[in-house]
């Protein structure tokens, strides 16, 4: 048994449609995993200021994360190993040395520094809570400071595991990252409260790291620490890798600032927007997160042998398929936010009235998630050529835009009248406490729809390729579907409602999930009628039997 669980992990996947479509499988178990996770949260701790304190404590080790960590991400570290594929493994083996050992010295300084830094920040960012909470925050904050030294490790272990199509490896670590924090929900919080949870995040960490070292170990590229560093190996790395940094800090300071918003509006704000945020991130991860994944290495392998028609074909591909599957997605999430709501969260401490605000900001979240994945594909598009300046132009107008718009439309709820009762009337959250909180979703949403038509419109100028056309009839045929999948969802809705008692978790759960179904297959029905290709294409996938790939054993993993 045991053996046949390191073949599994350890099999060779290739073809984009397979591989998307493992990742896709993965980050739905890891979604569900995230699921369980902030279902048990809300359930012990609900929608109030002690998980708005845990959330907050991720803003300042997310940004030491992607400040430092963006050296060791797969997005810059693939191209690089490509180039090393065909040359001996001492080379490769030099190259990776090199990296760790800078990423390594750099990230424990950062992470010093901010350990004891983290008092000051606290109450320069977060004073709008009272001194016995920042103190909490505090420990909070140091506690998950480990994780960008973890998860940093985890990015340069899974450069060497997806170029070499290891995809079962990548793929099953972010179900270590929640297995930790489940753990640390389960059995630490009832002796540490919520300094428990932050611990198990810790330990999520370390797991999402270990389970690619003994690939790594027999592969011979186990990364050890030199003192000296042979810069000109880490110069051309860096100069990639500094302003996708910057790139990823606009994306994470713009979360930032939306988080020290919410800290200043009722308690529990924090917590809505958070949870509605993580629900978003299931499609997006399911699809976008996926193909863009598993696009990238075929992307950096053509681009670098000059092919650029196909490179050119593999981005039409991929974003098709992106916007097949996304409008769909968004559409049931906007017609059923209810129900997944109060499925996920609706236990224990997580109320009516959480699950109303947060359902509303769901919905407003999930408009923007086929934009957030056609992002993720165009700058993973950029990045496979070596080109990091553009999307970094790109991402700080539109983040700077998010900024503006959240500050902007949180003002003009508050003096405008006519403008709440129209949000509050639209999203069915009348007379609730704490609604301004849904500006900060429509923001973010607002900014990513901007940032995701700024990247197709360069991408077409900068590559002089018209892929529009098949794309937009793609986006089309789904759109229509989905919009019938959805109009018909809602009317079995009102159907079931009369059939099951709402009252109860099952009746919740049997309400949303046939009137899911029953609108999934008439939407699958319109798309056949309309011979929409990639149907036809997801049914050859999957007739194939995408599982059936060769295994590789560990005999044959050896130079």
């Amino acid at each position: 048994m045991v053996e046949r669980i390191f073949k599994m992990l350890n099999m060779k996947v290739s073809g984009l449609h397979q591989a998307a479509y493992l990742l896709g499988f993965f980050a739905i178990l890891s979604q569900v995993m995230a699921l369980v996770r902030d279902r048990l949260l809300a359930h012990f701790f609900g929608a109030g200021q002690t998980l708005d304190l845990y959330y907050a404590a991720f803003k300042i080790p997310d940004l030491i994360f992607v400040s430092v960590a963006s050296l060791v991400s797969v997005s810059v570290l693939i191209p690089f190993l490509s180039e090393r594929m065909n040359k001996p493994v001492e080379k490769q083996k030099e190259f990776i040395d090199s990296v760790f050992s800078f990423f390594f010295t750099i990230i424990i300084i950062s992470c010093g520094v901010v350990f004891f830094a983290t008092p000051y920040l606290v109450k320069t960012f977060f004073s709008s809570f009272d001194a016995s909470s920042q103190v909490t925050l505090v420990t909070l904050t140091r506690i998950i400071l480990i994780s960008p030294i973890f998860l940093g490790f985890s990015n340069l272990l899974g450069s060497i595991t997806q170029i070499y199509k290891r995809f079962f490896l990548y793929g099953s670590s972010p179900i270590f990252y929640n297995a930790g924090i489940i753990l640390g929900i389960l059995f630490l919080r009832p002796s540490y409260g919520i300094v428990g949870v932050a611990i198990g995040v810790a330990i999520g960490a370390f797991l999402h790291m270990a389970i690619q070292i003994p690939f790594i170990f027999k592969k011979g590229l186990f990364p050890k620490f030199k003192l000296f560093i042979n810069y000109s190996i880490i110069a051309p790395v860096a100069l990639i890798s500094v302003p996708r940094t910057i790139a990823l800090a606009v994306a994470n300071i713009i979360g930032f600032v939306l988080v020290v918003m919410a800290s200043k509006m009722i308690d529990g704000s924090i917590t809505i927007f958070t949870f509605s945020l993580n629900l978003q991130s299931v499609p997006l991860s399911v699809v976008g997160v996926s193909y863009s994944l598993a696009a990238f290495p075929t992307l950096a392998r053509l681009f670098s042998g000059g092919e650029m028609g196909k490179f050119i074909s593999q981005i039409t591909e991929s974003a098709k398929h992106i916007i097949f599957w996304s409008i769909p997605a968004s559409v049931l999430f906007v017609v059923l936010r209810a129900q997944i709501v109060r499925t996920v969260f609706g236990s224990g401490q997580f109320d009516w009235a959480d699950t109303r605000l947060t359902a509303a900001a769901l919905a407003i979240f999930a408009m923007s998630v086929v934009f957030q994945g056609l992002v993720l594909l165009f700058v993973r598009g950029y990045y496979s050529i070596g080109n990091t300046k553009k999307p970094l132009f790109i991402n700080v107008i539109s983040g700077g835009l998010m900024i503006t718009l959240a500050v902007f439309l949180e003002r003009l709820f508050e003096s405008s009248h006519i403008f709440r009762f129209f949000i509050e009337a639209l999203f069915k959250v009348g007379g609730l406490a704490g609604t301004e909180v849904l500006m900060l979703p429509l923001a973010y949403s607002l900014g990513f729809m901007f940032n995701g038509v700024l990247l197709w419109i360069f991408f077409r100028i900068d590559f002089k390729k018209s892929f529009s056309r098949p794309i937009i009839k793609s986006m089309w045929q789904s759109l229509a579907a989905s919009v019938i999948m959805g109009f018909v969802a809602y009317k079995f809705l009102n159907i079931f409602d009369k059939v099951f008692d709402l009252s109860t978790l099952f009746g919740i759960f049997m309400q949303g999930l046939l009137a899911g179904l029953i609108g999934i297959a008439v939407g699958i029905f319109v798309l056949i009628i309309t011979k929409n290709e990639e149907i036809r294409k997801v049914w050859e996938t999957l007739r194939r039997k995408i599982w059936g790939t060769e295994v590789i054993t560990q005999d044959q993993e050896l130079l």
